[in-house]
């Protein structure tokens, strides 16, 4: 028997014969928010736009018309030449842009095809007010995981409705079988300890339709 073999026989000995029911979980925790935070949808939604700036994220409300406008001023903001977007993003969104090549991602764009454009635009699926983040889980809109890792900005639009007050009203909305990317705020500078990941700059637009 290997050492191998041997440490998972202990452990399987100290973990006793396998359960035929399930173990209780408590829940007892909040499930959503309570309290003023809670008053209405408008503050929950106003909640969001406060914790997301709190984060060094640069955000702003738009109407649902202004919302191409808005994209294009971020992306003419950033000087941005070419930039990436999910193939299925609504055409709508990029209806404004002038000056600005926007491509479709396709398996022929690479790591370093990626790395080489100026930004990414995506929507989202849904956001958290109370920690200020923003879900991607590959749905409508969202692309691969690939599209907001290794860009350098990253535009994210989040419509209002999309948005709940606590984490586990956001986790009944998502389906636990898929990959999901969870972003709060831009990431940490690099360090020794902390390699590159994730866009240097995350902005977000709050469609308020």
């Amino acid at each position: 028997m290997s050492a191998r073999d041997e440490v998972l026989r202990r452990v399987r000995g100290a973990l006793g014969p396998p359960r035929r029911t399930p173990v209780p979980v408590p829940r007892g925790y909040l499930t959503r928010l309570t309290g003023p935070e809670a008053a209405s949808r408008a503050d929950v939604v106003a909640l969001f736009t406060e914790r997301v700036a709190a984060l060094g994220v640069a955000v702003r409300h738009v109407g649902g018309d202004e919302l191409a406008t808005a994209v294009a001023a971020v992306l003419w903001g950033w000087e941005a030449k070419r930039i990436v977007v999910p193939a299925d993003l609504p055409y709508g969104w990029l209806a404004e842009l002038d000056g600005v090549r926007a491509l479709a991602d396709s398996a022929v764009l690479d790591v370093p095809a990626l790395a080489g454009v100026d930004g990414v635009v995506t929507g989202c699926a849904v956001a958290v007010a109370r920690t200020g983040t923003v879900v991607l889980d590959g749905g409508r809109a969202q692309g691969r995981r690939a599209l907001t890792l290794v860009p350098d900005r990253h535009l994210c639009v989040v419509h209002a409705d999309q948005i709940v007050g606590a984490v586990p009203e956001a986790v009944r909305r998502l389906d636990p079988a898929v990959p999901q990317t969870w972003l709060s705020g831009p990431p940490v500078a690099p360090s020794e300890d902390v390699p590159p990941h994730g866009p240097r700059t995350l902005e977000m637009l709050v469609v308020e339709d």
